[in-house]
């Protein structure tokens, strides 16, 4: 049986809709509305009670999943996941503001490009396939119009685990989405007029990083993952 949901207001477009429905549901799990194991309200029920839209919800639900919040079950549904205590400490909340999302641009520069550049220093065969594996799971996700936030997580992942330092690999899968999808102040726009453009653009980002840590070129690889969000 699903678990209940308190009432809640949105915002009236004062922020990211799905960033409301991520830290509502965070809310009630650190209120212990939402305990380790209980089943998530529907789709529906999330829809009406929080009064946002299923492609909202879904875009939260796959936040949620990234961040190792809740998994999901085909044909059961969402259900709360027991938070590791073996953590970093670090308190993810959503970007609501300006300052917040730069913050967030300039931790992501620095792990991105240095995980890159020691990626092409120690990568070994397995792990570019993983990458490459990674990549053909995003291409997959934009040619069926579907949410690449997971995808390009992984993509991340497998080259932070190239580089042979379980702690970069600790820090971009706990703090999950708020680091990898690439809503980047350059891009906003295409990314919101032209999806299937603007998800071309990043995978090719990422298979140029992809090529310079194949051919073991460290600044390369450095330069390619600090481009995008320059």
């Amino acid at each position: 049986m699903a678990t209940p949901l308190a009432s809640a207001s949105p915002p009236r477009r004062a922020r990211n809709l799905a960033e409301f429905v991520v830290s509502y549901v965070t809310e009630q799990i650190e209120n212990h509305a939402f305990r380790p194991g209980d089943k998530m309200p529907t789709e529906s029920q999330l829809m009406v009670t929080l009064s946002v839209s299923r492609t909202v919800i879904r875009e939260a639900i796959s936040r949620l999943q990234a961040g190792k919040i809740i998994e999901t079950r085909h044909g059961i549904g969402s259900f709360v996941l027991e938070q590791s205590r073996e953590t970093l400490g670090i308190d993810m909340v959503p970007a609501t503001t300006l300052r917040d999302v730069l913050s967030i641009l300039e931790l992501r520069i620095s792990l991105e490009t240095e995980c890159a550049g020691l990626a092409a220093q120690r990568a070994k065969p397995d792990d570019l396939a993983r990458m490459r594996a990674a990549l053909d799971a995003i291409e997959a996700t934009r040619r069926n119009g579907q949410d690449s936030v997971d995808a390009d997580l992984q993509f991340h992942v497998s080259v932070a685990r190239a580089t042979g330092n379980r702690y970069f690999v600790d820090v971009l899968t706990q703090m999950g989405s708020a680091l990898i999808p690439r809503n980047r102040l350059d891009s906003a726009g295409i990314a919101r007029a032209e999806p299937d453009a603007y998800l071309s653009l990043v995978n090719l980002e990422h298979a140029s990083i992809l090529e310079a840590i194949t051919r073991h070129d460290a600044e390369g690889a450095r330069g390619h993952a600090h481009a995008p969000v320059q």
